[in-house]
């Protein structure tokens, strides 16, 4: 499998591991089958794997301690992350802490790699609901338990989720320490889903751009968009739910794949491999089936320029940010 540098960080497989799957958060699974998938994922070339507590209410954590009993492979990689949400100042160190110590005793490791915030950035405390973090708290209490974290050798360094509201996500991305990786929205449609939390336009790629010029590594999410860029949704929604309007917007795409002679999840994973900046793509799948169509799709590698170019002329007026 391809390798490529994690901004300034490590290399890592061009695919990783996500959680969402293997945490039952994207249609049925079980433990074993999730186990085995991880497993199989790894032996396939995957080098990072990227779980999160919220992932089955800690389900993907214990997904990667069954796998691998707490002695990993050589080279593996693993990033979790953490809900600050709107908390006191003087609270946020110890519920980073107490997080930390909860993700890697389900785990069975005693660090990861890296260390990301999970909850959404928002621009002043008026719009800090529970779940949402603040900038100026981020700037005043996360970021230096981050930075500590980094210092004491419990982590290896850390990272923002960076889906939505953009203007934060640049002020965050340009600011002194910028973090290490971003996880952010690259697919197709340039479509957060769900993960669309302002009223701003959804602007991925020039947040990709952005975090290219300051070094910060790009983990790609929402390359199928929640299920949006398959063949089929394999999971009951309601007709206003964003992956059913992102499917809806799909067609094309979906006639593009069958076109190529793809599956669409295939192509959109392919896709998203190709767009400038993007380090490593997260896979969403929650069985062997899916993660071996996802691995052929990688070891494909990019689309050609003359596959990118059609693609684009033909999906760009149906992009989120357009």
């Amino acid at each position: 499998m391809e390798t490529r540098m994690l901004g300034r960080l490590w290399p890592v497989s061009s695919l990783t591991m996500g959680g969402g799957g293997i945490g039952q958060e994207w249609g049925a699974t079980d433990r074993a089958e999730a186990v085995a998938t991880l497993r199989e994922a790894v032996d396939s070339g995957i080098t990072l794997i990227d779980v999160a507590p919220s992932y089955g209410d800690g389900e993907a954590e214990r997904v990667v301690g069954e796998a691998f009993g707490g002695i990993l492979p050589d080279g593996l990689r693993i990033s979790t992350k953490h809900h600050v949400g709107n908390v006191a100042a003087s609270e946020v160190a110890a519920t980073m802490e107490r997080s930390l110590a909860a993700s890697l005793k389900r785990m069975r490791v005693p660090f990861v790699d890296l260390f990301l915030l999970h909850s959404p950035l928002v621009p002043d405390h008026r719009l800090g609901a529970s779940w949402r973090t603040p900038l100026p708290l981020y700037r005043e209490a996360a970021r230096p338990a981050f930075e500590r974290l980094v210092e004491q050798g419990r982590i290896g360094a850390w990272g923002i989720t960076a889906a939505d509201p953009p203007s934060v996500i640049k002020t965050v991305i340009a600011d002194d320490p910028a973090p290490a990786a971003a996880q952010m929205i690259a697919n197709v449609l340039d479509a957060p889903g769900d993960m669309r939390w302002s009223e701003e336009p959804p602007a991925p790629r020039d947040l990709i751009d952005l975090a290219v010029e300051r070094g910060v590594g790009v983990i790609g999410i929402r390359a199928v968009q929640a299920g949006a860029l398959t063949d089929r949704l394999d999971r009951d929604v309601e007709p206003d739910h964003p992956a059913r309007i992102d499917f809806n917007r799909a067609g094309a795409f979906r006639a593009m794949a069958a076109e190529f002679g793809s599956s669409t999840a295939s192509l959109a994973y392919r896709y998203s491999l190709s767009m400038p900046g993007v380090d490593t793509v997260v896979l969403g799948v929650k069985n062997r089936a899916e993660l071996r169509e996802s691995i052929r799709a990688g070891e494909r590698g990019p689309l050609s320029p003359d596959m990118l170019t059609l693609i684009d002329e033909r999906m760009g007026p149906l992009r989120f940010a357009i």
